[in-house]
């Protein structure tokens, strides 16, 4: 311990939690922070070493160690660094991290949260890697998820050893941060248009008289498949809503790259329907559900659009 921890995670939900566990399983010593008791009890049970608060996990990091912040959004994220006490999260780790430590941030945010970040990181001396994930759970523990990663070249080469222990698909987008963010953010777009589509045709087969579980399985072999359709809409037709990826995440991805896109004066049609849909499933307290549960929305057909 004298010598500090290499890697740090600050929120163990499903995918910091998944990360951490592949982690600690390969031999990795990490430490823990997460505000959720049962979230800290799991990962302290896979073997990481808890601390109560992000300040306690800074101070606990090697000198050349890496912070991984896997919370869900940008106050999150500002709690987690410099202390916000919106999110209860007490003293931030920022004040704590030294020159030559890294910051590597992994929720899906806007490209300017993540800039502005790791402006501020770099005027302590704190180098960023821009690295949202995606793929669940699951692929999170396996590493089979995917890491889009924008940092510069003392920061990639500096953490080689944990990024390709946290993956098999790390996707170097570029040296300029923010293209992390922006990258994910046109992955997700294209996951909600896609979940969509998938959850509309499996209504529509069900109004037909089809049988809904054969029909996905033409589809997963024919040309309308896609990973996310298979993954969700296998699930829901199973009444497995419990929820790996919340309906409120891609509603807040969805926005994000809305923004984005009206930032450079694009107009995403497609994504603005699912963007709209999404608003839909939240309005109808679907927002703790799985994003499986899209199904249901789909199923109310004309219905779901109110009077």
């Amino acid at each position: 311990m004298s010598a500090g921890l290499p890697v740090v995670v600050v929120g163990a939900g499903n995918m910091g939690g998944g990360m951490l566990a592949r982690l600690c399983a390969l031999g990795w010593s990490v430490g823990v922070h997460d505000r959720d008791p049962q979230a800290q009890a799991r990962a302290v049970g896979t073997g990481a070493l808890p601390f109560e608060s992000p300040m306690q996990a800074a101070q606990s990091l090697a000198p050349h160690g890496l912070l991984l912040v896997a919370v869900v959004d940008a106050p999150q994220t500002e709690a987690v660094l410099w202390g916000s006490g919106e999110q209860g999260l007490g003293q931030g780790a920022g004040a704590h991290l030294q020159p030559g430590q890294t910051v590597m941030l992994c929720p899906t945010l806007g490209p300017e949260t993540v800039v502005s970040q790791a402006q501020r990181l770099a005027h302590i001396g704190v180098d960023c890697i821009d690295a949202p994930m995606s793929g669940g759970p699951a692929r999170a523990r396996d590493g089979s998820m995917s890491l889009m990663v924008a940092c510069s070249e003392t920061a990639w080469q500096r953490h080689q050893l944990v990024l390709k222990a946290l993956s098999q698909q790390v996707f170097r987008v570029g040296t300029r941060v923010g293209d992390g963010a922006r990258t994910k953010l046109v992955n997700n777009l294209l996951a909600a248009v896609n979940l969509a589509g998938a959850a509309e045709a499996l209504a529509l087969a069900e109004r037909l008289g089809l049988d809904p579980a054969a029909t996905l399985s033409v589809i997963e072999a024919s040309s309308g498949q896609s990973w996310i359709g298979s993954d969700r809409m296998r699930r829901a037709l199973a009444g497995d809503f419990a929820p790996r990826a919340h309906v409120s995440l891609l509603a807040k991805d969805t926005g994000l790259a809305l923004q984005a896109a009206e930032d450079v004066a694009f107009e995403p049609g497609l994504g603005r329907l699912a963007r709209d849909l999404f608003a839909q499933a939240m309005a109808q307290g679907l927002q703790g559900h799985d994003d499986a549960a899209l199904l249901k929305l789909m199923r109310q057909g004309p219905d779901r659009f109110g009077p």
